[in-house]
């Protein structure tokens, strides 16, 4: 047993670039895990050289968390495991909260150690709303799956936030456009790196800044929230009156029109009253 970690499961967020912004708490949990579960163990092997430390480690990715998990879960009851990405906070569009459930339901303490995000930092960079925001992580590669996945999100009122790569940017972009309206929206590149980069634009403008050079890399898109919807015409008052009218008394009637439209509740019920 770790003579510093309590057994268990450390969830570490490591640097998206800048070495410096791994936190004191970060570098000391992986300095003393038993073990650290890696995307990549070439990737965190250099990020233990930088805080000068060797440790054992075990790749845990994709490919074969179904069949590395339960020898992690095991290892959790005497051994303190780190769990990390290669870059960012693990669980953020990876399959790490699988291993997290499944140490919660055995029992074992699972502790995280917060840090650097690209999404979180993209929205930070783009100075779009972020009083809500939804994270979708990477849209379908294929054409139909990408505008069905986009279709389905075109009506919430919050910032999104996809991940993108730099072959498929272009494509991606045009797409929002195509599905979401030419919003406003951002493209963050590089970020904590020495060139780092957040172009602000509508989407379609974005689209065809990139279209004759991709940016090579990892990429944050921010896309603003829908405007305002239009307000309810005199017409959609009446048929949704008329409708509920046909369940409800009209007063019933009038604040449920009024809720579901936003419109003024006495005015409904006045109407709905003509109505009958």
């Amino acid at each position: 047993m770790n003579a510093v970690l309590a057994p268990g499961l450390y969830i570490v967020a490591t640097p998206i670039g800048n070495l410096g912004d791994l936190s004191p708490r970060a570098a000391e949990i992986l300095r003393n895990a038993d073990l650290v579960a890696v995307e990549d163990s070439r990737v965190t092997a250099g990020l233990l050289r930088h805080i000068g430390t060797k440790r054992p480690m075990t790749p845990y990715h994709d490919h074969n968390a179904e069949s590395v998990r339960p020898g992690l879960i095991a290892r959790m009851a005497s051994e303190a495991v780190a769990l990390v990405s290669d870059a960012g906070t693990p669980l953020i569009s990876d399959p790490g909260y699988k291993l997290v459930r499944d140490a919660r339901a055995a029992g074992h303490l699972v502790v995280t150690i917060p840090g650097p995000c690209a999404g979180v930092a993209a929205l930070t960079l783009a100075g779009l709303p972020t009083d809500r925001f939804f994270f979708l992580g990477f849209l379908p590669a294929k054409q139909q799956a990408r505008a069905e996945a986009i279709a389905e999100v075109a009506s919430v009122r919050a910032t999104l936030v996809f991940y993108e790569s730099g072959p498929r940017l272009v494509a991606a972009l045009a797409a929002l456009a195509q599905g979401l309206g030419d919003r406003e929206a951002a493209v963050a590149r590089e970020i904590t790196k020495k060139f780092e980069e957040c172009v602000t634009g509508s989407l379609s403008e974005l689209a065809a800044r990139y279209a004759d050079a991709p940016p090579k890399g990892e990429i944050v898109i921010v896309v603003g929230p829908p405007g305002e919807a239009p307000a309810a015409s005199a017409a959609d008052a009446d048929a949704a009156l008329a409708e509920a009218l046909t369940r409800l008394p009209a007063s019933k009637a009038a604040g449920e029109v009024a809720k579901r439209l936003g419109l003024d509740r006495r005015t409904l019920y006045a109407r709905a009253l003509e109505l009958k």
